[in-house]
């Protein structure tokens, strides 16, 4: 499945277990030509059928779901829709649901008490490739990554990543490296960084791979995490 250009709306998936949420959600984000609601579920099973039917761009995913909570639906959604973006929309500011949903891939987590308007631009700044979290959880971000590397199967810790010769990873960046990190850590696109420093969008892609490749780590949000403790913000 190709993301869509950006002429084409976004095609969201909305699972919650909410009907008046659900249809509440949808009408808020209709209102924007950007976005386009092909779908809903109320639990992970129908959330999944739905999934492989529609092949949505962007998942909008509860926690508290019945049955099989969101966090653990994450693994098949995956599977089923392996280019959509993930974002966890709940209620829920438990550091440890946090951490499962870093761990299990999602791209974002998002409180339902935010602004409407808001919630549009983090869906655009996720289908741009930005990890989005909401403001009220970034000061647990570091401690709930740590909970999910130290998790069963997981890797090690990002910050614990060292370069040849025993120097942590992040002394190995160039100074245009650490600048992309800088972006990477405030949650910023890659558009978005490209215009900050005035380079190609394409130059900051391949910066940002090379990042990654350096700390050791496989997402942004790791990236993000390692950035913070070493106070690059």
């Amino acid at each position: 499945m190709n993301h869509p250009s950006p002429a084409a709306p976004v095609r969201i998936l909305v699972v919650d277990d909410h009907t008046l949420f659900r249809r509440g959600l949808t009408a808020l984000l209709m209102r924007d030509a950007s976005l386009r609601v092909v779908g809903d579920a109320a639990d992970a099973g129908q959330a999944l059928h739905r999934a492989v039917d529609l092949q949505p761009d962007l998942i909008l995913l509860d926690i508290h779901l019945p049955g099989v909570n969101g966090v653990d639906a994450l693994p098949g959604l995956r599977q089923a829709v392996p280019d959509a973006r993930i974002i966890m929309l709940t209620v829920s500011e438990d550091e440890a649901d946090l951490a499962a949903a870093l761990r299990g891939g999602a791209c974002g987590y998002l409180l339902k008490t935010m602004e409407g308007d808001a919630l549009v631009a983090a869906i655009q700044r996720a289908m741009l490739g930005a990890s989005v979290v909401a403001e009220e959880m970034t000061g647990k971000l570091v401690a709930a990554y740590r909970d999910a590397a130290a998790a069963p199967m997981s890797s090690p810790a990002p910050e614990a990543a060292v370069a040849e010769g025993g120097a942590p990873a992040i002394d190995q960046l160039s100074p245009r490296e650490r600048e992309i990190l800088r972006g990477v850590a405030r949650g910023a696109s890659n558009k978005e960084i490209a215009r900050e420093l005035g380079i190609a969008e394409t130059t900051v892609k391949i910066h940002v791979q090379h990042v990654l490749r350096k700390l050791d780590v496989s997402s942004r949000v790791q990236a993000a995490v390692i950035a913070t403790e070493h106070g690059l913000r």
